[in-house]
């Protein structure tokens, strides 16, 4: 979603059709997408429409700007919107709960927020898109300006009111993600500091299910409501709860960050180095998943134990926390369900980043990105698993297939 990293299906650019201009008698070949998409503050590309959008670009440009369902579909970005029901599952599982009813308030709080973030982004882009992209909805006329500027200042206002619904450690969280969302558009996305944003937001967007499904009003640590190996209990509170899953909201932050950063040289190509570098990252995710269930981490030092090691129960530990010992017992082993999940991420992320390694070009880096997005649902379903819910994992996996068919229709791009 805003953060964040984007459609699960594809993050290929697409280009228009033989024949096919936009608003402004250019064609789409060769323009590169922003992968803001990743964290639902999406970056405008050509939409891969072709004949049918350019006669929705003649039908929708009647003057008044309101725009036809096809316009703002592709403003929005639906098909891109598969990727975040993920996030808040992963979320809650990895604090020990159970979805329920708050979930799902959290879970519609960030679709809102993810698609105030996409129009939010077409409205800031307005001006380059004129020139570089004139069949998007705003430059071709089928959406005034205007309007986007409101759908995203009504989405974000749904959002956080759906998440004041859910509970107000929702609400404090969804705060946050929607001031990342606007300060991405408006000012971060072309700074230094915009990958940053982009995993800060999917980081958030992972807490958010953590601290949403809470149980509100309690504080002490309780059994966990899904299937633990260890045996040592999860916190229940929604400090405790954030706690228990920023392990995971870390894991998808570096992903997302990684994607985003190679995404940043997609349209003009770079040395090898960069890619080189998203396969270390994406290594690296894979490597601290498979490295056990790390959510009952506290903190560091002797507070990072948890609280019913008094009780002779082991705790648990990052696997950046150190070699195994006798206090510091290694992880688990991932279960085949978790092992099986992570390698169908390594392979979707890795294998485009080594083509891209090989001939860092605009079109491999595009694909690199691409194969990022789409490794995105698998890491949630792995993060999901991995916490004891692999029925959940499954569930999620059965929303690529429907990602795949609505993208295309709709680039979500």
């Amino acid at each position: 979603m805003a953060g964040s990293v984007g459609d699960p299906a594809t993050g290929r650019v697409r280009t228009e059709g033989a024949g096919s201009t936009g608003a402004g008698g250019r064609t789409g070949a060769g323009e590169a997408a922003d992968s803001g998409g990743l964290t639902g503050s999406g970056g405008a590309s050509v939409s891969g429409g072709g004949t049918g959008d350019t006669g929705d670009s003649r039908a929708g440009a009647d003057g008044n700007g309101s725009g036809t369902g096809r316009a703002w579909a592709e403003l929005l970005r639906v098909s891109a919107l598969f990727s975040v029901p993920g996030d808040l599952l992963a979320g809650a599982t990895a604090a020990g709960h159970r979805p329920n009813h708050r979930t799902a308030l959290a879970t519609c709080a960030s679709l809102c927020l993810y698609e105030a973030g996409m129009a939010l982004n077409d409205w800031a882009d307005r001006d380059i898109d004129a020139v570089e992209r004139p069949d998007r909805p705003i430059p071709s006329g089928r959406i005034a300006p205007a309007a986007a500027l409101t759908a995203a200042g009504g989405l974000t206002v749904a959002g956080l009111a759906l998440a004041a619904a859910a509970s107000r450690p929702a609400l404090l969280t969804a705060t946050a993600l929607a001031a990342t969302v606007w300060a991405y558009d408006l000012h971060l996305k072309n700074t230094p500091a915009g990958p940053a944003a982009m995993a800060c937001a999917r980081t958030l967007d992972l807490l958010q299910g953590a601290v949403a499904t809470a149980p509100p009003g309690t504080t002490r640590p309780r059994q966990p409501a899904v299937a633990d190996r260890t045996g040592t209990p999860y916190p229940s509170g929604a400090a405790r709860s954030a706690r228990a899953a920023l392990p995971s909201a870390l894991l998808l932050g570096v992903h997302t960050l990684a994607v985003t950063t190679v995404s940043r040289r997609e349209a003009q190509g770079s040395s090898s180095a960069l890619p080189l570098a998203g396969l270390a990252a994406v290594a690296a995710v894979a490597g601290a998943a498979r490295g056990g269930r790390i959510r009952g981490w506290m903190g560091s030092g002797s507070r990072g134990r948890m609280r019913s090691e008094s009780r002779g129960r082991p705790a648990a530990y990052l696997p950046a926390a150190g070699r195994p010992s006798a206090d510091r017992p290694a992880a688990p082993a991932p279960s085949p369900v978790t092992a099986a999940l992570l390698a169908g991420y390594g392979v979707t992320a890795a294998r485009p980043l080594l083509h891209a390694a090989l001939n860092p070009s605009p079109y491999f880096l595009q694909r690199a990105v691409g194969g990022g997005i789409r490794a995105m649902i698998p890491l949630q379903a792995a993060l999901t698993a991995r916490a004891g819910a692999p029925r959940a994992a499954a569930a999620l996996l059965a929303l690529i297939p429907a990602a795949r068919r609505l993208s295309r229709k709709v680039s979500p791009t």
